[in-house]
């Protein structure tokens, strides 16, 4: 679990970057990078949560068993009611 969480941890971190990049480009102002930062602590704060269950076999099977789960997309935020 510890290598498959810092592999994915990484693809996050990877999106950040670019957004740092972007804005450094001229691409995106600093409220795009503040979005793209909250963005980040939501999705990091999932993938935490699954690789850190007290029921880790479950999740290691949804590993082994290359369940695709979007670390970024479950970090989006909900639409307000």
């Amino acid at each position: 679990m510890a290598t498959y969480h810092e592999v994915q941890l990484a693809a996050l971190v990877e999106r950040v970057a670019a957004a740092v990049d972007g804005f450094r480009a001229g691409q995106l102002d600093a409220f795009q990078v503040d979005q793209v930062l909250l963005h980040y602590s939501r999705a990091a704060k999932e993938l935490w949560k699954f690789c850190n269950v007290d029921d880790v076999e479950l999740a290691a099977t949804a590993v082994r068993e290359q369940v695709h789960l979007d670390w970024w997309e479950r970090g989006a935020p909900r639409g307000r009611s």
